[in-house]
């Protein structure tokens, strides 16, 4: 299928569960047609092991949160439509006793039940070691994907793929991760021989691949590098790697925990919309975008953050 005009329109829509407010709320008048084909992207990041909701007394997140929320919530978008994919964008572990006590395996196992489809990993996803991740990589019944992190010499070589293509409702969708450097930020006896990658010079090469070679219809970054970052304007972010690059459709952010109510619209390197989203930490947010594809391939895309 060949690359057609990319159409952005986007809407941003915050709804509270729990609050009375149906999943209706959600729906868009603004496409419809038999010849539409919809994708609706679920996403999380830094979630950080926060497993249950937080207590009605905290001053900050009242009751918001929690895996059992945002499982029935899920469940009812798929209800809605049977066409969604389910990503996180890194630092699934670190945070609260469930990982000092479980390691990791009761994220993994969760996350297998609401039926992830594909994750990136963050720094702390490092925190028991390479070793302790690929001790729990067994109860994950998802994909994990990092283009930038090198794995040659460790436990999980081969293990960790660059990217993965999806097929839903007719769409070929390539997903792709970006890990931050971790020199400096992790204990190099808890990364080991993991090397760590330019993600620009590794993005322009895995874009080409799934773009000119595998002729993906839309391509989807899983990105922990962070949203932006103010006191160091030169680090590489989500916005930079949207404008220093193209033909990326969707970065989907984390590590900064960046709480955004809609996408923010880049122009990339050749002058092209891509969208940056990310829904801030501990599982409080879930985004939601949603893709229309009409038969030439032209899109239209709708963005929206859940509070859970």
């Amino acid at each position: 299928m060949k690359r057609r005009e990319f159409i952005e329109k986007t809407a941003a829509t915050t709804a509270f569960v729990g609050l009375g407010l149906s999943l209706s709320s959600f729906k868009s008048d603004a496409i419809s047609s038999c010849d539409t084909k919809h994708l609706t992207i679920l996403h999380t990041n830094d979630v950080h092991s926060y497993i249950d909701p937080f207590p009605p007394t905290h001053p900050k997140n009242p009751n918001m949160g929690g895996v059992a929320r945002r499982a029935a919530l899920i469940e009812t978008i798929r209800k809605e439509n049977p066409n969604v994919l389910l990503l996180d964008a890194g630092d699934i572990f670190q945070g609260t006793p469930y990982f000092n006590y479980y390691g990791g395996e009761l994220e993994f196992k969760l996350m297998s039940m609401m039926d992830y489809d594909i994750a990136t990993m963050g720094n702390h996803d490092f925190d028991n070691g390479i070793d302790g991740f690929h001790a729990q990589l067994h109860h994950a019944k998802f994909d994990f994907v990092s283009a930038n992190y090198e794995f040659k010499n460790t436990v999980l070589d081969g293990l960790i793929k660059p990217y993965k293509i999806l097929h839903k409702n007719g769409i070929k969708v390539g997903v792709f991760g970006l890990g931050v450097g971790l020199d400096g930020l992790v204990d190099k006896k808890n990364y080991k021989e993991t090397v760590y990658n330019d993600p620009v010079g590794v993005t322009q090469d895995i874009v080409r691949i799934l773009k000119q070679e595998k002729k993906c219809d839309l391509v989807i970054c899983l990105s922990h590098l962070g949203y932006k970052y103010k006191d160091e304007p030169d680090k590489i972010c989500d916005l930079k790697l949207a404008e220093l690059t193209q033909d990326i459709d969707l970065i989907i952010g984390g590590h900064t925990h960046t709480f955004l109510d809609k996408p923010t619209v880049m122009k990339n390197a050749i002058g092209q919309d891509v969208l940056v989203n990310q829904v801030g930490c501990y599982g409080i947010n879930l985004g939601r975008i949603d893709f229309y594809l009409d038969l030439n391939l032209s899109k239209s895309i709708l963005g929206k953050s859940i509070v859970v």
